[in-house]
């Protein structure tokens, strides 16, 4: 009788081992699956190239300010096509760029900048908030829009009439993000025979660390508004070049140094 008992349960349990093989899996998995059912789960996964820009050195932006620029006033189309764009940025400077509450501290940390690599005259004033007005631009390259550079305009107010000019600066565009002059006008106190274009050029080149700058001949030096004036041009994108000119309106003794594509 016991050995009986014995061999039945042995084979219960066979049983229940065969049993649990075959359908335990299967009856696990249904049961782990409904109990996930309904519930939303998180994990993070590594994405590569997420975010990539192109980061543009200072040849490249200092070509895509000229060529954006120039497009405002039709120029751009008339030399064979509209590629760039020069336009408001009404969003304001993002988190990288010099907000609108600082640019004037590092305008005039720029000018200084300036003066001490004997670009601009020492006798040249700080700008003050109460007299200029700044704007925030996006120069673009439309042809890849990843390629873009933030530029603010620092001006002498046009509303300004008893504020005399002498020994101001009357514009700037300075990069939004490095605060670095690509071009200026202002009053200077120094007459052109005084002003060294050579110098200049070689200093200003150094300041925004370019590359590549040569003398250049202009194709047409009677559509300068000056006699008085020496073109140089630097490597741009694509194997295109900037042209760069150091020039002095006499009669109001105003030197600028002013970016043109090259052609």
């Amino acid at each position: 009788m016991i050995k009986k008992m014995v061999n039945l349960l042995f084979l219960l349990f066979v049983g229940g081992t065969v049993a649990l093989s075959v359908w335990g899996p299967e009856g696990f998995s249904r049961y782990h699956d409904q109990k996930l059912f309904g519930m939303i789960y998180q994990q993070q996964v590594e994405a590569t190239g997420e975010g990539y820009r192109y980061v543009l050195n200072s040849n490249e932006k200092l070509y895509i300010f000229s060529r954006a620029k120039i497009s405002q006033d039709g120029v751009e189309q008339e030399q064979g096509g509209s590629d760039f764009a020069f336009i408001v940025n009404h969003k304001g400077s993002s988190a990288q760029e010099i907000s609108a509450e600082e640019i004037y501290h590092i305008c005039n940390q720029e000018i200084l900048a300036l003066k001490e690599a004997g670009i601009l005259s020492e006798t040249l004033q700080d700008v003050d908030s109460k007299l200029y007005e700044a704007m925030l631009y996006s120069a673009i390259d439309a042809r890849d829009p990843r390629n873009h550079v933030a530029v603010w305009k620092v001006s002498l107010s046009s509303e300004l009439h008893n504020v005399s000019k002498e020994n101001r600066l009357i514009d700037a565009y300075l990069d939004a993000e490095s605060g670095k002059i690509y071009e200026f006008y202002a009053r200077a106190d120094k007459n052109w025979d005084e002003i060294d274009p050579d110098q200049v050029i070689q200093a200003w080149s150094r300041y925004l660390g370019l590359t590549g700058m040569e003398p250049y001949e202009s194709p047409n030096p009677l559509l300068e508004a000056t006699p008085y004036f020496k073109k140089y041009s630097v490597a741009g994108s694509q194997g295109e070049r900037t042209v760069v000119t150091v020039g002095f309106y006499e009669g109001i003794r105003e030197m600028f140094l002013a970016t043109s594509p090259g052609r």
